[in-house]
């Protein structure tokens, strides 16, 4: 399969800068996997659109305000994306200018509209693909809760302003626990409490599981053929709450379970072996057409960039041909794009 077979127009004007108005208020593209039809429905329909007992899984991983403004001796700009902490002050970066940020430089942390400096970045050494592995810190080494008061929320390369108000708290799933994630799980951006009480209301189980969302999701396939694309590997955990109930569920096939989000799907796919959920890993799956899936039944995502391997899984659940068809039906109603818009339910 190469990367083309993966491409759509999509408007410009399309590709969503701001969340709608109200959480729970994004259009729903509701598409029936059998029938190979589809409706349009509203966030707030869940509740009638899911059957009673259904077992709903979101990711409950919390987004780290991981972008680092950078200003280099000399005056020259930089960027750091913190990915995962090593220890303390120590963290996983993606950095640039790469050739200007390498083993020995420092650079002050600085806020990107006052200049204001707020910390030290020191580059300790080059990693695999590219990445670098930096030191943060002030008068001691910073850990992720002190990051979160001097970063920014890396908000996607499409959406073209810095984050702001409106991000923190819309960027940020009401559900967010913990973790260490550079982009949100955006399925999981359009529930409000009161849309998960009615769920529950609805005899509905909602259990998290966790998916630190790394690089994968800011890296676009380059590889022409999809065997070709490395995918960033992401780690991930499923608390003993939600393994105690998802575990037999799977085991008995009987009851409806809904992914909130691919990186859920993901998750579910990678602990389970059949028989048994695992409760910790990494994962660098890459589910495409011609992968059997073998946790959820449904699937409730946003829509997706083209030619990426988010868009690819969809592929993998509709099969190419129906899911362009959707995405083409998606485009003609004006349905908005990618991490700020709306969404469909897989069914």
């Amino acid at each position: 399969m190469k990367r083309s077979d993966f491409s759509f127009d999509l408007p410009p004007e399309l590709i969503a800068q701001h969340p709608a108005e109200r959480r729970d208020g994004a259009r729903l593209l509701v598409v029936d996997r059998g029938t190979k039809a589809w409706s349009h429905r509203n966030i707030t329909d869940l509740p009638e659109l899911i059957s009673p007992g259904t077992l709903i899984v979101p990711n409950d991983v919390k987004v780290r305000h991981a972008r680092l403004f950078l200003r280099r001796a000399g005056g020259g700009k930089g960027e750091a994306l913190l990915l995962r902490a090593l220890g303390p002050g120590r963290f996983e970066a993606m950095v640039r200018p790469g050739a200007k940020l390498k083993p020995g430089v420092a650079a002050e942390v600085v806020d990107p509209e006052t200049g204001q400096a707020l910390a030290r970045l020191r580059v300790l050494e080059t990693l695999d693909e590219g990445l670098r592995e930096v030191e943060v810190a002030s008068d001691h080494p910073l850990v992720w809760d002190e990051i979160d008061r001097i970063g920014r929320l890396p908000l996607p390369p499409y959406i073209d302003h810095l984050s702001g108000a409106e991000d923190e708290t819309r960027y940020q799933t009401v559900f967010a626990a913990d973790g260490e994630a550079v982009a949100a799980p955006t399925a999981g951006l359009h529930f409000t409490a009161s849309l998960i009480d009615r769920l529950n209301a609805n005899q509905c189980d909602w259990r998290p599981v966790r998916l630190h969302v790394g690089l994968g999701t800011f890296r676009p396939m380059s590889a022409e053929h999809l065997e070709d694309h490395p995918m960033h590997e992401e780690r991930w955990e499923i608390p003993e709450t939600t393994a105690a109930i998802l575990e037999p569920a799977l085991r008995a096939r009987k009851r409806p379970v809904l992914a909130v989000g691919t990186t859920s799907l993901r998750t579910m796919e990678a602990a389970w072996d059949g028989e048994r959920l695992a409760r910790a890993g990494a994962t660098k799956l890459f589910i495409k057409p011609g992968y059997t899936l073998r946790t959820a039944t449904q699937l409730l995502t946003n829509f997706h960039l083209p030619e990426s391997t988010l868009f690819v899984l969809v592929c993998a659940w509709l099969g190419t041909d129906f899911a362009r068809a959707c995405y083409a039906e998606a485009v003609k109603e004006r349905y908005r794009f990618f991490s700020y818009g709306d969404a469909m339910l897989i069914l």
